[in-house]
């Protein structure tokens, strides 16, 4: 299986070019350093996939009059400058904003990417210069961070962790004036960040590193989870209480369990959020493939995305208390961890991985399962039955040569040497056995 480079790059071009009636430019290393660059390979699956949603992008980004610049390159051409920008991961988005190339991971949707391209291209922390502008932030954004205060250290902090955390979130900066009157502030300067209808405020003695902090509360309390957000949880540290449920099946059970995860996420925010993640998921193929086991639906998991090792239910939750007491048992290492990344792990998870992919082909293409694998394993079965045929053969003909080799000549020494050995001490000697010859002649007679 030959894997292909992809990799999609904007770049800020302050200069406004027409740039080929809103379609996305193929470019050249002569025009590198100007424009944007989208690496791909023409036959490449994920390309095709994505190339209409890349369309897509160049052209609103045309329509809106957006400095941020479109364009893509083929990689196989120009593998040097994917390998430049250490292009690993495939398909990969990058922005390019003066020395700095800032690497996309959200969905591949067009309205993910072009926010993403307006979040980068923009000042690194945008100000607040009204309680107007603060409320339409609110309103316009699901999380965002804002550092309240004047010059100081933390704003240097807050600076140097907007820069490298961009990529996922919205930094502002505005005055003490500007924040909402239910905002109650301990101490100036401050670091605050503002979701699910309220906010909280950094401290520097229980939550660490500021860059750290902004990285496990850039997301909601409760989520939406598919394979892709389970990733990128696993940077925040945070264990991850999720539902496993079918949405389609509106029964007491699903929705319960669902409804019971949600009432924890709200009412025990200031409890559990700085050390869990909360959300419902539907189905249980990624869940069980992530696992390495069948898990029934509803049920309730908790992950812990940086090591692999998840927690199940050891009772039936049947309300809100029954969680968080599972929560609790969780936090006091009382409720036994299982899976995690040892060897042993590691070994099962090649053999689960190896099985899945046999019987995945196998689903889909049933013809192309056999001539994949009963091919090589017949060419095997024919080489072993080659080699075990031939030994065989050359061990008959070897004791066949070992026989005749035995067998005594007919000359007079032959005869001489099968004579019987005399007895020591003068003892007469015992009859000799009749030969051959004698037993014919006695059948002759």
């Amino acid at each position: 299986i030959l894997l292909y480079t992809f990799c999609l790059l904007f770049s800020v071009f302050l200069l406004d070019l027409a740039f080929c009636k809103g379609q996305v430019e193929d470019l050249d290393d002569s025009i590198f350093i100007f424009s944007s660059c989208d690496f791909y390979a023409p036959w490449c699956g994920h390309c095709k996939k994505l190339e209409p949603i890349w369309n897509e992008v160049g052209l609103e980004m045309k329509s809106i009059g957006s400095p941020v610049k479109v364009g893509k390159m083929d990689a196989t051409s120009y593998s040097s400058i994917a390998s430049e920008f250490g292009v690993r991961g495939y398909p990969t988005i990058k922005l390019l904003k003066g020395d700095l190339a800032y690497n996309y991971r959200g969905p591949r949707t067009k309205d993910d990417i072009i926010e993403f391209a307006h979040r980068v291209s923009g000042a690194l922390i945008r100000p607040l210069p009204s309680q107007q502008m603060f409320e339409h932030m609110q309103k316009r954004h699901r999380v965002f961070f804002v550092y309240i205060g004047g010059e100081s250290p933390l704003k240097e902090k807050y600076i140097d962790a907007a820069s490298e955390l961009i990529v996922y979130t919205y930094f502002f900066s505005a005055s003490e004036e500007v924040v909402p009157a239910y905002v109650t502030l301990k101490e100036m300067p401050a670091v605050l960040v503002f979701k699910d209808e309220t906010y909280f405020v950094y401290d520097e003695y229980e939550d660490g590193d500021l860059s750290s902090w902004i990285n496990r509360e850039r997301f909601q309390n409760y989520l939406t989870m598919d394979g892709f957000l389970l990733y990128e949880l696993g940077d925040t540290g945070k264990l991850v209480a999720i539902a496993i449920i079918d949405e389609k099946n509106t029964s007491v059970e699903h929705t319960r369990l669902k409804s019971i995860i949600q009432e924890v996420a709200r009412d025990y925010r200031d409890q559990f959020h700085r050390d869990f993640q909360f959300g419902h998921m539907d189905g249980n193929d990624y869940i069980n493939t992530l696992l390495m086991d069948e898990l029934k639906v509803p049920t309730v998991v908790v992950l812990n995305t940086s090591n692999q090792q998840y927690f199940l239910l050891d009772r039936q939750i049947k309300n809100v208390e029954d969680m968080v007491q599972f929560i609790n048992n969780i936090l006091d290492g009382t409720v036994y961890a299982q899976g995690g990344d040892s060897i042993l792990q590691r070994l099962k998870r090649i053999v689960f991985d190896a099985k899945s992919t046999v019987v995945s082909i196998f689903r889909s293409s049933p013809l192309m399962g056999c001539f994949l694998f009963g091919l090589p394993l017949g060419v095997i079965s024919i080489m072993c039955y080659g080699i075990c045929t031939a030994d065989a053969d050359g061990g008959y003909i070897e004791e066949r040569y070992e026989v005749s080799k035995s067998e005594p000549d007919d000359g007079p020494e032959s005869e001489e040497s099968q004579e019987p050995p005399q007895p020591r001490g003068g003892a007469s000697p015992l009859p000799a056995p009749q030969g051959p010859k004698d037993v014919l002649e006695k059948k002759k007679d």
